[in-house]
């Protein structure tokens, strides 16, 4: 799961607008926090946001798929993947972004 310093600055540089973003390498990955409180996951140079229920329709629709720390394992995490077309456009980037930073905030439902 090894993160590039080129990709950990280009997501600081697209999610930028949301404030003191930071992403600090973690568990062979990197763990993507603001205000002290991960709401994504950055593993192999691939982002990964928190999801819930108020949030995985979007993620379905987009075909992503859910983060899978071990490949020779079941256990699935509470993270999608982020595709190319989203992670590009740093406006809508950050509307995702913010969808998965409102679940920490306690201002969505869901599991």
């Amino acid at each position: 799961m090894p993160v590039s310093e080129e990709f950990m600055e280009y997501l600081k540089d697209q999610l930028s607008s949301l404030g003191d973003v930071t992403l600090r390498k973690m568990f062979g990955g990197a763990g993507v926090f603001l205000n002290g409180k991960v709401f994504g996951l950055v593993a192999d140079d691939t982002l990964y946001l928190k999801v819930d229920d108020s949030n995985r329709k979007m993620y379905l629709e987009a075909g992503a798929e859910q983060f899978r720390p071990f490949s020779d394992k079941e256990l699935l995490m509470p993270y999608y993947r982020v595709h190319g077309t989203v992670l590009e456009d740093a406006e809508e980037l950050c509307r995702w972004a913010d969808e998965s930073i409102k679940i920490l905030a306690g201002k969505r439902g869901g599991k």
